[in-house]
């Protein structure tokens, strides 16, 4: 008895990372380090969530650094990449991106390196399911930037580059290509990338082994003009993707071929109530881990949209649109047991959680606030 409890302590510390009651989970938190409003962040966070009460204990500052606003973490678990949105970096014009070792103990990170990206904005990063490779999508740029990643968790030389090209239907916005996102396929095949500027979701063959990334045949889904694709993920089985788009504040649902690489439409739905005729645009969008629930946030509207998907089809019903407890919200996550969001409120420098019912899709504040300078994004 006593062997199998240690066994049972040892994996519990191997996945979440430090000794801790398995309720208790860390999070880390991706900001911006502009001065607006209060408190003023600088750099990455980590906070440790309660799975059983909702609440956030322990906010400590893991690293220091330049707005590290989108954050991916390698499968060890033992490293942490942010991308630095900066007009200049490592004496190179645009952003770069930056590898931190991670401290099991004590969650802080130590930088490995960085690296420029060789494009404005970059904006959204992925790690590959065999740790070997660091994708980075730069919005400025309309880009993909491609980096190796060392045993040692640090980042090799650029060893590829995709420029985007075209513009898109909204003379404003989409008068240039603008790389929004990065996923990976749930087989670690094939990379997608969400390009609000032309309204296309690009899609690429991974080679992992050689960090560099081939367009595949078709190299795109083209989306309605104007709906500003923005980010995109799989349901769990792989069958299906949801792209969430920034302009006309919709999903559209696809079904997935992975044989033959491609993506088939099958309906865009809208993220807002009927009557709303205000301002907004979409920003984040998840499916939950038993695959029955898709969720999209809203900054103006400043809500979660909760919609239930059927897995034979991949089509979504609309079941709310609930009230964030927050402006503008960026970025969200559910909890690893999948009964939490946390939603990051990058416009009211605030971390909100809700209990999620993976039965209704049903959200429930937590009534737990914490206050964060300009959260952009949420990593369990």
């Amino acid at each position: 008895m006593n062997r199998i409890l240690l066994l049972l302590g040892f994996i519990m510390v191997i996945s979440t990372g430090f000794a801790a009651p398995a309720a208790q989970v860390p999070i880390l938190i991706g900001t911006y380090t502009r001065d607006k409003g209060e408190p003023v962040s600088h750099g990455i966070y980590r906070v440790i969530f309660d799975q059983t009460s909702g609440k956030f204990l322990e906010l400590t500052l893991a690293a220091e650094a330049n707005s590290p606003s989108f954050l991916a973490i390698h499968p060890s678990g033992d490293f942490v990449y942010a991308v630095v949105e900066a007009k200049e970096f490592e004496g190179q014009p645009g952003g770069g991106v930056m590898a931190f070792s991670r401290d099991t103990t004590s969650g802080a990170l130590r930088l490995l390196n960085q690296r420029p990206v060789g494009a404005n904005g970059p904006c959204h990063l992925a790690v590959d399911a065999t740790g070997k490779t660091l994708i980075v999508a730069n919005y400025g740029g309309g880009s993909v930037s491609v980096f190796p990643i060392s045993p040692d968790g640090s980042l090799g030389e650029r060893s590829d580059f995709h420029q985007h090209s075209g513009s898109g239907f909204d003379e404003k916005r989409q008068k240039a290509p603008h790389a929004h996102g990065i996923t990976i396929s749930p087989d670690n095949r094939f990379v997608f990338v969400p390009d609000l500027g032309i309204d296309q979701l690009k899609i690429y063959h991974l080679d992992a082994g050689s960090a560099r990334l081939q367009p595949a045949e078709p190299a795109f889904a083209p989306l309605k003009p104007g709906a500003g694709p923005r980010h995109f993920s799989f349901s769990p089985d792989g069958s299906h993707g949801y792209c969430v788009n920034e302009l006309d504040n919709t999903v559209t649902s696809f079904a997935w071929n992975s044989e033959e690489a491609v993506l088939k439409l099958l309906e865009s739905i809208s993220t807002l109530p009927p009557d709303w005729d205000g301002k907004n645009t979409t920003a984040e969008i998840a499916v939950h881990p038993n695959g029955l629930f898709v969720v999209a946030s809203n900054r103006g509207h400043d809500s979660l949209a909760v919609f239930r998907r059927d897995p034979s089809t991949g089509l979504l019903t609309a079941v709310s649109v609930t009230s964030c407890g927050g402006e503008q919200p960026r970025s969200f996550a559910f909890s690893p047991d999948g009964k939490w969001i946390v939603v990051a409120h990058q416009g009211s420098n605030s971390m909100v959680s809700f209990a999620f019912d993976p039965e209704t899709g049903q959200l429930s504040p937590a009534n737990e606030k914490l206050s964060v300078g300009m959260p952009v994004c949420v990593v369990f």
